[in-house]
């Protein structure tokens, strides 16, 4: 497997571990880690077609299904809370590259197992062990600033992001074509996948954090509770952790309820749903791995989060509303600046931390995305379960896509009043400079 070499403007930055090497002296690049969250991304998304259904070989009831595979979620996202900060921490430690290898091996375990699993229970625990070792996204996100410039960052989130949704997109459709030969055969792929990615990352991935930029580890403060703490002690970011929360909850509600909602609301069924959600993907694509860097020529990441963040509350607010079913695909289309809002947010806590703790910050990121999708799937089911009896078409069935544009139109006034203080700071201070 070849990779590109470090471009013009991957030159040594103090403090950005743009210097970093290792053995053959490679410098740490975009496209090794490009290339290693794809894979990864592709082995995450190649169980989902096929992981309800083998919860369902195990039950008896489609409402035991439907339970056993929340729990299995349940507990997925209540390890990874925990995990994500301990080893996003142990990242700024000990460096980027053990860390993503003790990702890709518990991936590697955990499709295995999960493939071999005898019985609920075992594999109950072998989510759970799965989302305490999986941060990989986190890190990757740590390993992106180690080796790019404040100014380079947000387009470079942007790049992987962008990276993200092709995974996404390839994997579900290879998983369905697996899975429609044999329910187990996407976990022995998956597992060899990220078995591929542990040997890319031993023999090819370089270490991207210097030894002078580590910090020690210390176990008080990997925990979650302390590293939600630190994060909202970063200088500048405050009230956006509010943002990040309830943009997270608004995005895992909308996850969680759009089968069921686009089914309810218009008869669609897995056909019309995986298209989609195709369609979604493939935004995501286009706008953070170009359009994005275009956008940050004419304006800057904070303008985007507020932006994108009232364009997302007029389209979760559309979707609610929408009379047909092709509204759902052309308020995708209309929303362009939404798809931005991630990157920037990334970039500006990145930006916030010091070269020694980005590990630990973007960990913290990470748990509280999961802590959002441990919430997220109740909000969604109980929201629904209150409008399910109504006849198709009817607009309440919309209800939990109006708590989706709640949820974003209240962040849009946390950052707007964020930034708005920021400035005021900022002009205050500059006389008196």
């Amino acid at each position: 497997m070849t990779t590109a070499g470090p471009t013009p403007d991957q030159n040594d930055q103090p403090g950005q571990g743009g210097n970093s090497t290792r053995g053959s002296g490679r410098r740490a690049a975009m496209p090794f880690i490009l290339v290693t969250v794809l894979i990864d991304m592709m082995s995450i998304g190649m169980i989902f077609p096929v992981l309800p259904v083998l919860v369902g070989h195990f039950t008896g009831s489609a409402t035991d299904q439907a339970f056993w595979f929340g729990m299995l979620s349940l507990g997925f996202a209540v390890a990874n809370f925990f995990g994500s900060p301990l080893l996003g921490a142990m990242s700024d430690r000990y460096g980027r590259r053990p860390v993503l290898l003790i990702g890709f091996c518990g991936l590697a375990f955990t499709f295995f197992a999960t493939a071999w699993a005898p019985a609920l229970g075992a594999l109950l625990l072998v989510r759970v062990i799965g989302g305490a070792l999986q941060a990989n996204s986190a890190v990757a996100q740590s390993y992106v600033a180690d080796i790019s410039t404040p100014q380079e960052r947000a387009k470079r989130f942007g790049m992987l992001g962008a990276t993200f949704g092709v995974g996404f997109i390839l994997g579900p459709v290879t998983g369905g074509l697996l899975g429609d030969i044999d329910v187990h055969l996407p976990f022995y792929v998956a597992g060899c996948l990220a078995l591929l990615n542990t040997a890319y990352g031993l023999f090819v991935l370089p270490e991207s954090l210097p030894a002078a930029s580590r910090r020690a580890f210390e176990w008080k403060r990997a925990n979650p509770v302390s590293a939600l703490r630190e994060l909202s002690q970063l200088r500048g970011i405050g009230p956006l952790v509010a943002v990040i929360a309830l943009g997270n909850l608004a995005q895992f509600t909308m996850h969680s309820s759009w089968v069921l909602y686009t089914s309810l609301k218009f008869g669609w069924g897995p056909r019309e749903n995986g298209w989609s959600l195709f369609v979604v993907g493939v935004m995501s694509v286009l706008v953070q791995g170009g359009l994005m860097r275009q956008f940050l020529k004419r304006t800057t990441p904070q303008r985007l989060v507020q932006l994108g963040l009232v364009s997302s509350s007029l389209c979760y607010l559309v979707w609610g509303l929408a009379p047909v079913g092709w509204m759902m695909y052309a308020v995708v289309f209309f929303n362009v600046l939404g798809f931005t809002v991630t990157a920037s947010l990334q970039s500006l806590v990145s930006n916030a931390a010091d070269a020694s703790r980005q590990g630990r910050t973007m960990g913290s990121v990470s748990s509280l995305g999961s802590l959002m999708a441990v919430v997220a799937p109740l909000t969604g089911a109980g929201l629904l379960s209150l409008v399910s009896h109504r006849p198709q078409g009817d607009i309440w069935i919309g209800l939990p896509f109006y708590f989706c544009a709640l949820l974003q139109a209240v962040s849009a006034v946390i950052a707007m009043r964020h930034f708005r203080r920021q400035r005021s700071a900022t002009a205050a201070a500059s006389p008196a400079a």
